[in-house]
């Protein structure tokens, strides 16, 4: 009977650690078990600038490992072919609001996962080369313009900007090429000033001493949302949970981001092509801590005043169900 009871005591034992167990794998923990999600696999498309700093945060500080995720980072070319690759390659993708609403617009069916980034005092600037004499924005009437895109957001900030300048936005002449080409286009007078975000500026003003024209975040564009993320809508319908908590992470990793500027700028030398002198000087935006879909509906609609886009496009309708103003 005794040996009886004591395998009975041993058998109920196991049992318990079996459940226990269980619960761990099947239903998630707080203390950063394998979360109940659709799959735990994220590969997210990045760019090497500031906006993205919180991912990479984020991963430095094993948020989500411990949300149960592995998120891996894949540099992009640009955005138009990180929008591309989803569905291939990523499953989601940062790029430009103007970016992701143009593809929008153009029939890539899309949904929003987070805001990235808002301008900042010369987070994104028009800048001249060192001895230029471009030192008023009114000044040249017909100026060129180096941007990464002539559909992105620097030419769309870049028209409104001069626009208040008196510019005529007819005449201004757009010349598309990579952020890490404009400084030696710059030099070299091809164009006589560059639309650039952050890190370049302040790489830009370092090795060749550029010199900021104007910022291109006031009047009109002041405090403009300039990023985030997206997925596409036939993954987002697929992985709903999966998303759901990529997106609790992601405000738990931009508010880090938002308390810390000097984690934000240290971050850019593992990254960004940068020194840490460099990384010191680059200026800060703002990192949103939510999907704002009034903020956002602002760009598409100077996309649709400056006939970016065909018609106004309904930004709601790009947010997570249940997302709200």
């Amino acid at each position: 009977m005794a040996t009886r009871a004591k395998a009975l005591r041993l058998a109920a034992v196991l049992i318990t650690c079996v459940l226990t167990a269980s619960c761990g794998v099947f239903g998630g923990s707080s203390d950063g078990g394998t979360a109940d999600v659709e799959r735990n696999i994220l590969r997210i498309g990045v760019l090497p600038v500031v906006d993205v700093a919180p991912l990479r945060i984020a991963l430095t500080d094993k948020l989500f490992e411990k949300a149960g995720l592995q998120v891996n980072l894949v540099t992009q070319p640009n955005e138009a072919e990180a929008i591309k690759q989803l569905d291939t390659t990523l499953d989601i993708t940062w790029a430009t609001h103007v970016s992701l609403f143009r593809a929008v617009a153009e029939g890539t069916e899309l949904q929003l996962q987070g805001e990235a980034y808002q301008a900042g005092p010369n987070s994104m600037a028009l800048v001249t080369a060192a001895t230029s004499s471009y030192d008023d924005p009114g000044k040249n009437a017909a100026p060129r313009i180096a941007v990464n895109s002539e559909t992105d957001i620097g030419a769309l900030t870049t028209r409104a900007v001069l626009d208040t300048a008196a510019v005529e936005k007819q005449r201004i002449k757009f010349t598309s090429m990579p952020f890490a080409d404009m400084e030696n286009a710059l030099t070299s007078g091809t164009v006589d000033a560059a639309f650039m975000i952050e890190p370049f500026i302040t790489k830009a003003q370092r090795k060749i001493g550029a010199k900021i024209l104007t910022d291109t975040a006031r009047g009109p564009t002041l405090d403009f949302p300039m990023s985030g993320y997206a997925s596409s809508k036939k993954f987002a319908e697929q992985n709903p949970k999966t998303l759901k908590v990529f997106r609790d992470v992601l405000r738990e990793a931009q508010q880090r981001a938002q308390a810390n500027k000097l984690g934000v700028q240290d971050s850019l030398t593992s990254y960004a092509d940068v020194d840490q002198p460099t990384a010191a000087l680059v200026s800060v935006g703002t990192f949103p801590l939510s999907l704002n879909p009034i903020r956002l509906q602002r760009v598409a609609d100077m996309m649709d005043t400056e006939d970016v886009l065909s018609g106004r496009l309904d930004v709601q309708q790009l947010l997570p169900p249940g997302t709200t103003s």
